[in-house]
């Protein structure tokens, strides 16, 4: 597998933003989280007026070996299900994707069955579907490896294209539980920290899922805590797909939109081989996922929105993209104290 090679913005543009910012016609600090939200857009363009450009949501689906051990709410047939919904533009996600102006593609990274009729699904296939990590690897090395390049693939494409605002989103059934162990096994917090009610498992569903994936664990105790090595042993064709797609778009310099706890759980595999990619992230919302709030914390990511979601789709980077547009658009369009003739008794 190839390296990655991602150059963290240059901090030497920072005091000039800083200013930019603070001199704008509003007290100090008063347009709050958007300022840092401006600042780290400029910063990851190194300009001081950033431009916004074909922004585009990837949403990767695939099935899960795990989903056999009762770990959902719902059966694993709903995944291709799903995604025939997103290819007639009938999800949550088309809904916001359309409302908000972003580009979106469906990928099929994994899923059970063929979609060779819908024009509107990218075939990525790897395999029908992760094996049961219950009981063996979900995915072999080679297969890991082939999922990061073609996700890193589809990021190449959209820059091609000029896009330099990439969300990522997920449909899986099952995904909650390989998410939940990858941040158990990557950051060390302890696992019934990590797992969740998924798409809405009661108390006893919650105790079942936390059991399988406690037996789960122990039944590969020679994976090191290497990040490729617990991806391929716990992890999904999607989120290895948005794993390799994260680590191009920061390659390329673009803005990442990073949604619930799968796409955080992709972000921490990607910032475990490369920590240079967190500065090139927005950090869409807080789901109602439980561990999820801790992940952020590990990332050290402050959510734009907290609105209880927990669907996934990438629908947190269609909700939050108009508040990038606010940060980008009030750096770029309002007046300074200087050019509106303005009496600024800050000190800025």
């Amino acid at each position: 597998m190839k390296s990655w090679h991602i150059t963290p913005p240059d901090a030497g543009l920072t005091a000039a933003i800083a200013h930019k910012i603070a001199t704008k016609t509003k007290p100090l600090g008063s347009l709050g989280e958007l300022e840092a939200l401006a600042h780290r857009i400029a910063l990851v363009q190194q300009t001081l007026t950033p431009q916004l450009r074909r922004p585009h949501v990837l949403v990767f689906a695939a099935d899960h070996g795990i989903a056999q051990a009762g770990v959902s709410q719902y059966p694993a047939e709903v995944t291709p299900q799903m995604v025939r919904n997103f290819a007639a533009g009938g999800a949550a996600i088309n809904v916001f994707c359309r409302q908000n102006g972003l580009g979106l593609t469906i990928v099929d990274a994994g899923v059970r069955g063929s979609f060779a009729d819908l024009a509107a699904v990218r075939d990525e296939k790897i395999a029908e579907g992760t094996r049961n990590f219950a009981h063996e690897p979900a995915m072999t090395a080679a297969q890991c490896a082939d999922a990061l390049r073609r996700g890193a693939r589809l990021a190449d494409e959209l820059h091609a294209t000029g896009c330099n605002v990439l969300g990522v989103g997920e449909m899986g059934i099952g995904n909650t539980s390989a998410a939940a162990v990858l941040m158990h096994l990557l950051t060390g917090q302890p696992l019934a920290e990590c797992v969740g009610r998924g798409t809405g498992l009661d108390a006893a569903g919650l105790a079942r899922k936390l059991a399988t994936l406690t037996r789960a664990v122990a039944a590969h105790p020679r994976v090191s805590s290497e990040p490729l090595a617990v991806l391929a042993t716990f992890g999904g064709f999607e989120i290895a797909q948005m794993c390799g797609a994260l680590l191009r778009a920061a390659e390329h310099r673009m803005l990442l939109l990073i949604d619930g706890f799968i796409a955080s759980a992709a972000l921490l595999v990607a910032a475990r081989l490369v920590p240079a990619v967190l500065a090139y992230c927005v950090f869409c919302h807080e789901s109602d996922e439980q561990g999820h709030r801790r992940l952020l914390a590990e990332l050290g990511g402050r959510p734009l929105l907290r609105l209880g979601l927990r669907l996934g789709e990438g629908t947190g980077c269609a909700l939050a993209y108009p508040l990038v547009r606010a940060a980008a658009g009030f750096l770029n369009e309002m007046a300074s104290f200087e050019s509106a003739g303005v009496s600024d008794d800050s000190g800025a």
